[in-house]
């Protein structure tokens, strides 16, 4: 799923959703351990979808604009200290 899909959600429909991949991890998790599971890919792809659920309901509620579009602050790099010389025996 899209994060801009995800943006565009609700707060219940966000947990309708995230409840609704929980459920199919823990399907998946019984197909993977009966050697059912065909698509092994997917078991990838939902967690990864649960954590991103979970990372813009969190922002949601926090109420911080999505990093996409507050993304025009740009950082100076920083720079490294000097390592100090090995002593010469």
């Amino acid at each position: 799923m899209k994060p801009a899909d995800l943006r565009a959600m609700s707060a219940d429909q966000l947990d309708d959703e995230f409840m609704k991949l929980k459920k199919e991890r823990f399907n998946l998790r019984f197909q993977r351990a009966t050697g059912q599971l065909e698509n092994t890919s997917r078991v990838r792809a939902v967690r990864r979808d649960i954590a991103r659920i979970k990372t813009i309901a969190a922002q949601k509620r926090a109420g911080a604009a999505p990093a996409a579009a507050g993304a025009t602050e740009t950082k100076a790099p920083r720079k490294r200290a000097a390592r100090p010389k090995a002593k010469s025996k």
